[in-house]
């Protein structure tokens, strides 16, 4: 079964490459960026892993923990795999959504970089300088960023949270984002080292953005590699800077910010 497997993904990856642009064939690094509740983002990225066959792949919904019980023995069943990670305690859609990315590139090592809720937590009591660990100057996290790029992250959080948040919780926000950007740099980092790369990231869309997300990160420690970023996103969605924007059908989904609203 797992040849049968294996050989069509080789069909499939065959079809793909043509339409993979060089920057991304030549880069050590790419980051497919993803509606988290779209399935034609994760198919896309599915065909696209297939075709890049990875040396590793790195992903935001999981942390190192999680990555290390993805054996090869699991990896070809969505259900078993599913409850070996407890994938359902994390909230991230529906997984088998995800599980074709996992079978895409069979071969290629799981690295986690996951900041799980309460960590998150952990994170806001501590600072996420304190959190991080002793390497956070090196990527950046001990300096502010400046006035212009804080205002318009804690304006994107405020939207991404149904305008919801009291304006004092919006700092902590943004601290947070740049500690799972950090995360993710670092776990792509440590990917790149162990395995030779070329990695690939799979992550959100505001994580993936080159002007504000981990890449900016991942350029402090890793100056020389290639990075190709994706956005594939819902028509018109993509917010910020990326090399390449793709577009997918817009999912079919009740209103995330229903339960904020007040009748009258």
């Amino acid at each position: 079964m797992r040849g049968l497997i294996v050989a069509a993904l080789l069909s499939v990856a065959s079809m793909v490459w043509a339409d993979v642009p060089q920057e991304m064939r030549a880069a050590d690094v790419v980051i497919l960026g993803e509606v988290h509740d779209n399935a034609n983002a994760h198919a896309r990225q599915a065909e696209l892993v297939a075709a890049l066959h990875p040396g590793a792949l790195v992903f935001e919904m999981l942390s190192p923990d999680q990555a290390g019980r993805v054996t090869p023995e699991l990896r070809d069943d969505a259900e078993a795999l599913a409850e070996a990670l407890d994938w359902q305690a994390g909230g991230w859609p529906d997984f088998e959504m995800y599980h074709p990315i996992f079978t895409a590139a069979p071969e290629a090592r799981v690295f986690g970089a996951a900041v799980p809720r309460g960590a998150a937590r952990d994170a806001m009591e501590a600072g996420v300088v304190a959190f991080f660990g002793g390497d956070a100057a090196l990527y950046g996290l001990d300096e502010p960023l400046d006035a212009d790029q804080q205002t318009a992250r804690e304006r994107f959080q405020f939207k991404a949270h149904c305008e919801a948040l009291p304006e004092e919780m919006l700092p902590a926000m943004v601290d947070l984002q740049r500690l799972r950007d950090a995360e993710l740099a670092r776990q792509t980092r440590a990917a790149m080292n162990e395995t030779g790369g070329p990695v690939v990231v799979i992550t959100g869309n505001g994580h993936a953005r080159k002007d504000w997300g981990m890449p900016v990160y991942l350029e402090r420690v890793m100056p020389e590699a290639k990075v190709f970023s994706l956005a594939i996103a819902e028509e018109g969605e993509a917010e910020g800077a990326f090399d390449a924007v793709e577009e997918v059908p817009v999912a079919e989904r009740e209103d995330p910010c229903a339960a904020f609203r007040k009748d009258g």
